[in-house]
């Protein structure tokens, strides 16, 4: 069965527009996002409407005393950050599939990789996969093939080798800067709403003071200082959980994918470098 990029990528599954190798659509991760949101919501409501659990409380504008909205904001770019690590983390299983296939000859144990025989590589590439250039390693190869025709030089088919791999490394590493600001972004959202909880901790501490000596009217103001300063403290926690769980994540996926480049290179070189024979000068035959 030929690999389809069209019929295993998540985003063009979906119907959304598919972004180059490891790249996520951003539409389609906000939209994911708020999904997530939804449903995290909705799981936590029916207990947060029995009004006993103040660690779900504290979701919901900021616990009992406030009308905070910074931890609907929090939980909604968590959801989002997530909802890219997911795709990312689809997009580059799918990548890794074409490290399985075999696009060497029926004879590969005695196949000699040269100017003439280039061709055959590429014919094998596209008999296999509908489109090799949405595959990282394929579109890799296929640069350094058609060099190799064009040219027939050793030296320069492991110079695009290589200057591809590092393009490439910049391109996937680029991917994770929305990831990354986000993840900035959350904690930043916590302090917030620790401003904000203060703020409203310590304009009730002047309304306390104001107040005439009455036991109830006391409590009443006391319980408003008090819940302003656990808005405070509640936005910050959440915040760091979170951005703490989602970095966690991340580095996962960024392990994940960086061992996914180790092995196109690995794959490169087992395929192409250590196949190669040409017909050129001495420099070339001592690569």
């Amino acid at each position: 069965m030929r690999l389809s990029h069209n019929r295993g990528d998540i985003e063009s599954i979906l119907g959304f527009r598919s972004k180059k190798y490891t790249g996520c659509n951003m539409v389609l991760s906000f939209i994911v996002g708020g999904i997530l949101t939804i449903i995290f919501y909705g799981i936590l409501f029916p207990f947060y409407s029995l009004g006993k659990f103040n660690l779900i409380n504290m979701f919901f504008h900021g616990g009992v005393y406030q009308r905070s909205i910074i931890p609907y904001f929090i939980v909604f770019f968590s959801m989002w950050t997530l909802a890219i690590l997911f795709i990312k983390f689809q997009k580059i299983k799918l990548q890794k599939k074409a490290l399985n296939l075999n696009i060497l000859p029926s004879d590969s144990d005695d196949f000699v990789l040269s100017q003439t025989t280039a061709n055959d590589i590429i014919n094998n590439l596209y008999a296999a996969v509908d489109n090799p250039r949405r595959f990282l390693i394929l579109n890799r190869m296929e640069r350094a093939l058609a060099n190799l025709q064009n040219i027939g030089r050793i030296s320069d088919v492991a110079e695009t080798l290589e200057s591809q791999a590092v393009i490439d490394e910049q391109y996937t590493e680029s991917t994770y800067t929305i990831a990354k600001g986000f993840i900035w972004a959350i904690p930043v959202m916590g302090f917030i709403g620790t401003v904000l909880g203060l703020s409203v901790a310590i304009g009730g501490f002047g309304s306390v003071l104001s107040v005439e000596f009455s036991p109830d009217k006391l409590k009443d103001s006391l319980t408003e200082v008090t819940g302003g300063l656990a808005v405070a403290f509640e936005t910050t926690l959440i915040a760091l959980v979170a951005a703490l769980f989602i970095q966690v994540i991340l580095t996962f996926i960024n392990n994940y994918e960086e061992d996914f480049l180790d092995s196109c290179s690995d794959y490169c070189h087992k395929n192409i470098i250590a196949r190669l024979r040409t017909i050129g000068s001495e420099d070339d035959l001592k690569y």
